[in-house]
């Protein structure tokens, strides 16, 4: 019914992964392993943010029936976020909605319409920081146990971008959302305002989408400049020969963020001499499983899931902490100030006779050893394996020569 007045956004919307959140076969197959290996403690923990309005309806109580549920029943909807009045809390989805039949926005003198009655709303809008606390109340998620799983509002709350300053604020429809001059509504005579994009691209698509590969596009353009990268070689015999440096630079959180435990980000270094490869880490084959591969010299960002005896374990409910190695985001421009240099580095040993190397960062949005867990317990299908994408960070793709002389690329 929005898109009768809304095509672009609809469109925009059908492709997100806020219309997949409670189709999506992974959040499925995870639903439905959890109430089975919780006897139903799960509840109703993974739907109160992947269909808040099926379950704030009473049409479902732990996501078990979705499937059989009508279309506004799915996902996280039009009216859903256009309702929101009110942020109570910051995590689990603590958003209130409205009873009054006024949908928000940031449009500050909407026009009076037949569909519904219109208001202005700071929690809509992309340039007031009261934005992100929307945002932020279903992208920070603490399990039952107490554990803080998804923390990219807190991780937001601490970087650069939170100050509430004209040369600093940046809130997460910023990026995820942006703008472009258009009418708001395909009805006649609309004004030209600035609209946001409702694709909201992140790392994570849809395995089932009928237009994956528009989705993947979005995902890639979001992902390429996000991460600025530095690759240092030094003659032989001065130490490690190669330095690959990585920086958050331009996120507004860690990256990576969200669902970090099912997230695998890794670099991968090749060195050559002539056409032979005289080094290499973090070289993973399509279709295979970085986590399996024999690497002393792998440099992986993820978050791992620990049991009360210290054990990795897969899944969230299994799981009492945690620990992981991430990128963090930029929390101050004042170069004296601490924490201003908040770059990783690492180092490689290769060997004297290299005359190229190359680098790449690759992130998976969910590990194959996830997928494949959830294949072998008989909750995924296994031709969705193969869907999920790799990525390769377009502003991590450096090569370096000899002809470039010993130093850093960029310099």
């Amino acid at each position: 019914s929005c898109g009768s007045c809304h095509s672009q956004h609809l469109d925009e919307w059908s492709e997100s992964m806020h219309a997949y959140a409670s189709d999506d076969p992974v959040f499925v197959a995870m639903n439905k392993r959890g109430q089975r290996e919780t006897n139903g403690s799960l509840g109703n923990f993974c739907v109160q943010c992947h269909a808040p309005i099926a379950l704030r309806t009473g049409a479902t109580t732990d996501g078990s029936n979705l499937a059989s549920l009508p279309t506004p029943m799915h996902g996280i909807t039009c009216y859903y976020c256009h309702s929101v009045d009110k942020v109570y809390g910051a995590q689990n989805n603590p958003l209130h909605l409205s009873d009054d039949a006024v949908l928000r926005a940031d449009i500050l003198d909407p026009r009076d319409n037949t569909a519904h009655n219109s208001t202005y709303s700071t929690l809509h809008d992309g340039a007031q920081p009261e934005s992100a606390t929307m945002c932020g109340a279903c992208h920070d998620v603490t399990t039952q146990s107490g554990l803080a799983l998804e923390k990219t509002f807190v991780e937001w709350q601490g970087a650069i971008y939170a100050k509430n300053t004209p040369q600093t604020l940046l809130t997460c429809s910023g990026c995820h959302m942006p703008s472009a001059q258009a009418p708001a509504s395909d009805q006649p005579n609309m004004p030209v305002r600035a609209v946001h994009s409702h694709a909201v691209p992140g790392v994570d698509i849809s395995l089932t989408s009928s237009d994956s590969n528009a989705q993947n596009v979005l995902v890639q353009s979001n992902l390429d400049p996000a991460l600025v990268a530095k690759l240092c070689v030094t003659p032989p015999g001065n130490g490690p020969t190669v330095t690959a440096t990585l920086d958050d630079a331009f996120v507004g959180h860690n990256w990576p963020s969200g669902a970090t435990h099912n997230r695998r980000a890794w670099l991968e270094l090749i060195a050559y001499a002539g056409t032979n490869v005289v080094f290499s880490s973090g070289v993973v084959a399509d279709g295979q499983d970085v986590l399996t591969i024999t690497d002393p010299n792998l440099w992986i960002f993820r978050q791992r899931l620990l049991d009360a005896k210290g054990v990795e374990v897969k899944f969230m409910w299994q799981a009492v902490t945690t620990d992981g190695a991430f990128l963090t985001p930029s929390v101050t421009n004042d170069p004296q100030a601490p924490g201003y240099y908040h770059a990783l580095s690492r180092t490689y040993d290769v060997p004297p006779n290299a005359d190229k190397i190359t680098m790449r960062l690759r992130v998976i949005s969910i590990g194959l050893d996830v997928i494949n867990d959830l294949i072998s317990s008989g909750d995924l299908d296994p031709s969705l394996a193969a869907k999920v994408p790799v990525y390769t960070l377009a502003g991590t793709t450096l090569t370096w020569t000899t002809a470039n002389g010993f130093g850093c690329i960029p310099q």
